[in-house]
C-alpha cells in the first residue's frame, strides 16, 4: 500500500473525524486546511496549514505535493480549491456532498454551490479523477440539541433539534412518509463516525467511481419514527405527509418569505421523493464487509438515554 499526502479542507466534525481515521489507521500524510490558525490541532501532532481561499497562490502552496483531497467547504471556497488542485496536479478529489445521489437533487435552495463543483470536476475529469461519497441523511440529525451541537451543517438552516421530521424532545414529527405514487418511503442513513470510516478506507482503492454509497441503516419514514417511539418509551403526535402536501406547504412559505422553513421542507420533500435512498448493499459496505457501521437504533438509544 503506498503511503499518500492527503488533504483535509475545512474544521467541521465530519472532517476532523476523517482526518483522525486517517491519523490513527494508516501511515498517510496528512494536512488539515483552515481559514484560521489551529493551536488546539497543532497541539494534538496534526499538521495544518492556513489558506486564502480568494488567493490562488495560497491555495496551491498548501496542495503542493497532496495525492487526494477532501473537501467540507462549499461555495465559491470549493470551486477555487478545485481550481488550485488541478494547477498542483492533485490525483483526486471528493467534493463536500456527503448526502443523497446529487442527480436526484430537485431543491435548488439545498444546493449551496455543490452542482457548480460537479459541473468544474466534470470539466477536469481527463486531470483529476474525482467521486461522491454518497451516505444519505447523517444520524446525527436526530442529535440531542441538533446537529449543530456536533458542528455539522451549521450553515445549512436545518441543523438545530426538531428540524428534520421529528423532534424526539417534545415528540412531534413532520413525517415524509408517503411518495408521489403514495409508496413509502425510504431513506439511507449513517453515523458521521461510519462515513469518516468508509471514506479512509476507500483512499486505498486503485480507481474511484463517480459516486461511493454507504450505509449504516436503510429503512422507511415509518420505521424511522417507530425506532424513536420505541427508544423514548411514548407515542409520537405525527403529521403524516406526502410531496403535493409538503409542496403546499412549501409555496406558503415562500410567499411568507419564510427561507429557514422553506429550507425544512425542501429537505422533507427530498427525503419524500427517495433522494436520500441507495442501493443495497451500498457499494462500500460491499467492498468493507468488515467494516460493521452502528444502527440507527443503537445509535438513537445511546444518544437519547440521559433526555426523560
Amino acid at each position: 500500500m503506498s503511503i499518500m499526502r492527503v488533504a483535509v479542507v475545512g474544521t467541521c466534525r465530519l472532517a476532523l473525524l476523517i482526518a483522525r481515521e486517517i491519523h490513527d489507521s494508516t501511515s498517510h500524510q496528512l494536512v488539515i486546511l483552515s481559514r484560521i490558525s489551529q493551536p488546539s490541532l497543532l497541539s494534538q501532532g496534526y499538521q495544518c496549514q492556513v489558506v486564502d481561499y480568494s488567493n490562488p497562490s495560497s491555495i496551491q502552496h498548501a496542495l503542493m505535493g497532496v495525492d487526494t483531497v477532501i473537501s467540507t467547504v462549499s461555495g465559491n471556497a470549493q470551486l477555487q480549491l478545485i481550481e488550485a488542485a488541478v494547477a498542483c496536479r492533485v490525483r483526486r478529489f471528493a467534493p463536500a456532498e456527503f448526502e443523497g445521489r446529487p442527480a436526484l437533487r430537485s431543491q435548488s435552495i439545498l444546493d449551496r454551490g455543490r452542482n457548480s463543483a460537479l459541473a468544474r470536476l466534470h470539466h477536469y475529469r481527463n486531470l483529476i479523477e474525482y467521486t461522491v461519497f454518497v451516505c444519505g441523511i447523517f444520524y446525527e440529525r436526530f442529535s440531542v440539541n441538533g446537529m449543530v451541537s456536533q458542528q455539522i451543517g451549521v450553515n445549512t438552516g436545518y441543523s438545530n433539534e426538531g428540524d428534520y421530521i421529528a423532534n424526539p424532545r417534545s415528540m412531534t414529527a413532520l413525517a415524509p412518509v408517503y411518495d408521489s405514487s403514495q409508496n413509502l418511503a425510504y431513506l439511507n442513513l449513517t453515523s458521521v463516525y461510519d462515513v469518516a470510516r468508509f471514506v479512509v478506507r476507500a483512499l486505498n482503492m486503485p480507481s474511484w467511481p463517480r459516486e461511493m454509497s454507504m450505509s449504516g441503516d436503510r429503512m422507511s419514514v415509518n420505521q424511522l419514527i417507530e425506532v424513536m417511539q420505541l427508544c423514548r418509551g411514548r407515542q409520537f403526535y405525527v403529521e403524516w405527509q406526502n410531496p403535493s402536501g409538503l409542496q403546499y406547504q412549501m409555496t406558503m412559505a415562500q410567499m411568507a418569505g419564510d427561507a429557514l422553513k422553506q429550507r425544512r421542507l425542501a429537505t422533507l420533500i427530498e427525503t419524500a421523493e427517495n433522494r436520500y435512498d441507495c442501493a443495497t448493499p451500498a457499494y462500500l459496505n460491499a467492498a468493507f464487509p468488515d467494516i460493521q457501521p452502528t444502527s440507527f437504533s443503537h445509535w438513537f438509544q445511546h444518544n437519547w438515554a440521559t433526555v426523560p
